[in-house]
């Protein structure tokens, strides 16, 4: 077969073609890895696992006996440790991997669905009269201000959101973050704004709202405990008094364009 069909040798080893594409797809995951992993606790812990498993190799190398049968029986506990320790990243991989332009022809819905829910939920909180503060991130990443908050990591809904935000719960203060269709986290801190014109009559809310959308691309929606309007914040300009509808409207146009500079990268 051509692809089996030696290219060039090092020394006395014959490198076909599948041996390219194997160590390229590696090297690929590897940087995938290392991308999801940068900058978080669980990079801490992935290098704990190596050390861990440089010095299982040691010891058969050095034919440790009782080391190597410890490591050996240790295989399964670490295979189940890494699932669990990883979880969170491993959730947000496939997360991005299902966002792909391939995944997306194949199973379509997924971003209507999360709209439905963040409307249905954000009329529902503006029935009740209950405050919110729901963020939706685009292409800027919010990790610093998603670790002021308490990690949830939990899928988008309309009832999830209303119990967040219902003045009993201790997660209604503050900002939930929403990534990937995930909740990220609640009760998350965000900076104000320092607009001269932003309007004294509107709380704090409103001001952090508008704050995080200066400071970033995110979409910010914004629900007013004492008028029981919807307001949004987007690109440092506010939009108070909505209907449902419209911010429906809104948020498929902005999942439209992002799809469209999806392709647009995916192209180049």
């Amino acid at each position: 077969m051509i692809l089996k069909a030696p290219l060039f040798k090092i020394f006395f080893i014959d490198v076909t073609i599948i041996d390219v594409l194997d160590v390229l797809i590696l090297s690929y995951l590897i940087y995938k890895l290392y991308f999801f992993l940068q900058g978080s606790r669980a990079a801490q812990m992935a290098m704990g696992l190596l050390v861990i498993l440089f010095a299982s190799v040691l010891t058969q190398i050095f034919n440790m006996a009782s080391m190597s049968w410890l490591f050996e029986n240790l295989r399964t506990v670490w295979l189940v440790g890494f699932v669990v320790i990883f979880q969170p990243e491993l959730r947000r991989m496939l997360i991005h991997l299902g966002q792909t332009r391939l995944i997306r022809m194949l199973i379509k819905g997924t971003g209507e669905q999360v709209i439905d829910e963040v409307v249905t939920g954000a009329s529902q909180l503006a029935r009740h009269s209950y405050g919110g503060l729901i963020v939706l991130l685009r292409n800027t990443g919010l990790k610093t201000f998603i670790e002021t908050g308490m990690k949830l990591q939990a899928e988008v809904s309309a009832p999830l959101l209303v119990s967040i935000f219902n003045p009993r719960s201790p997660l209604h203060d503050g900002a939930v973050i929403i990534q990937d269709h995930i909740i990220e986290a609640a009760k998350c801190i965000l900076p104000l704004s320092q607009d001269k014109d932003f309007d004294a009559a509107l709380g704090t809310r409103h001001r952090a709202g508008l704050g995080i959308s200066e400071e970033s691309d995110a979409f910010v929606i914004i629900i007013s405990e004492e008028r029981g309007q919807i307001s949004t914040a987007f690109e440092g300009k506010l939009t108070r008094n909505i209907s449902a509808d419209d911010l429906r409207a809104q948020l498929i146009r902005l999942m439209q364009v992002r799809q469209t500079e999806e392709t647009i990268k995916t192209d180049l």
